[in-house]
């Protein structure tokens, strides 16, 4: 059995502590083959991540596709790489500062932190660091609006294996998805808003095409629900735009090798709407709270320029809900609605009439 991590010696007069962490994917830390593999090696040896046999795996990942395919992705993350660093990273770290600021707000005296699941800040080390702080209570919150085990489940597993490390543990709460959330949704329609009254919002010949990341299908037919919340995300979407069925296409990109994967796949469907006489697409990404590689790069410049060789007229790629002021304050209300009978407020009073007051302004961006 492994060794418990070193932990600080127990204070019995200590006060407990409360916090959210924010946990998202994962990037490399630079835009190099040598990062990339690093990263590459860690996500694709995650069984949960590819569910076939460990030893056939093994040798495919690194008899060929870590000696070939870091460069290549190295290129594309260097074309979106920020000054900060990672679009993921640089995204949801401004998110947590926000968070935690809006949270004190509110009258909730909480730490808010953020981690990766593959990559650097790890998920062990994050909530080591949230302990040695003094924090007995945390809030596991993946930033994965539809749940998969890929991603969700893996960074709980990811939290449940430090936890069989750790002797003295912290209450945990989790946060399996939030696909259906006023709030978010909300958000996602508010960004399409005002995206419209920028670019107009065209009366035909025109479709707003939702992509989201997809998913092997094997891991449809073994129960992951990931698909019908995906569809349910954008269902309620169309509705709060009021996009009949015809005005928006739901589609599933990043797709990895020779396997089906969900479909409608976005590169095809891009291409298949051009030659069909669209003219104009806008395209979301609504699983993705914070812009990254695959919406960046793979929508912003490798849809684009499927659809206009297609003979498409006008892309436009809509950013993700990434620092937007109504999509952190629906990331608080889902937080505090976790955070209930914790004793986290200062203030209860005013901490109660300022969530409600956030409820009130997601319910009311829906009507």
């Amino acid at each position: 059995m492994p060794g418990y991590f070193p932990e600080p010696a127990y204070r019995h007069d200590s006060s407990a502590n409360s916090a959210v962490l924010l946990i998202n994917l994962g990037t490399p830390a630079a835009p190099t083959a040598a990062a990339v593999r690093r990263y590459l090696k860690e996500f694709l040896s995650d069984p949960r991540v590819v569910e076939i046999p460990r030893a056939a795996w093994w040798l495919i990942l690194n008899g060929i596709i870590l000696n070939i395919r870091p460069r290549r992705s190295a290129e594309k993350y260097a074309a979106v790489w920020m000054a900060e660093g990672s679009p993921l990273r640089v995204h949801v770290e401004r998110q947590a500062k926000l968070l935690r600021g809006l949270l004190g707000q509110a009258g909730h005296r909480v730490l808010v932190d953020f981690a990766m699941r593959y990559g650097e800040p790890s998920i062990p080390a994050t909530l080591s660091r949230l302990k040695a702080e003094g924090c007995t209570r945390i809030l596991l919150l993946p930033l994965y609006p539809q749940y998969s085990a890929s991603t969700t489940a893996s960074a709980f597993d990811a939290a449940g294996a430090w936890l069989q490390r750790v002797r003295n543990q912290p209450e945990i709460r989790t946060v399996r998805n939030f696909a259906d959330h006023p709030g978010y949704i909300a958000a996602l329609a508010a960004s399409v808003r005002e995206h419209w009254c920028s670019h107009a919002r065209p009366d035909r010949s025109y479709r707003l095409v939702m992509s989201f990341h997809g998913l092997p299908r094997y891991t449809l037919d073994k129960g992951d629900p990931y698909h019908c919340e995906c569809h349910k995300t954008g269902r309620l979407l169309a509705e709060a735009l009021s996009l009949g069925q015809e005005q928006y296409q739901v589609c599933f990109q990043s797709r990895f090798g020779r396997a089906e994967w969900l479909q409608p796949y976005t590169a095809p469907t891009l291409k298949a709407l051009a030659a069909q006489g669209v003219q104009r697409v806008d395209v979301i990404c609504p699983g993705f709270p914070a812009d990254c590689l695959e919406t960046l790069e793979e929508i912003a410049i490798e849809g684009r320029s499927a659809f206009m060789q297609a003979g498409g007229r006008e892309f436009h790629y809509l950013s993700c809900l990434n620092e937007r002021d109504d999509w952190i304050h629906a990331l608080a209300d889902l937080a505090a609605s976790h955070l209930q009978g914790w004793p986290t407020r200062s203030s209860p009073d005013p901490a109660s009439r300022e969530l409600g007051a956030l409820r009130a302004r997601a319910m009311g961006a829906l009507s």
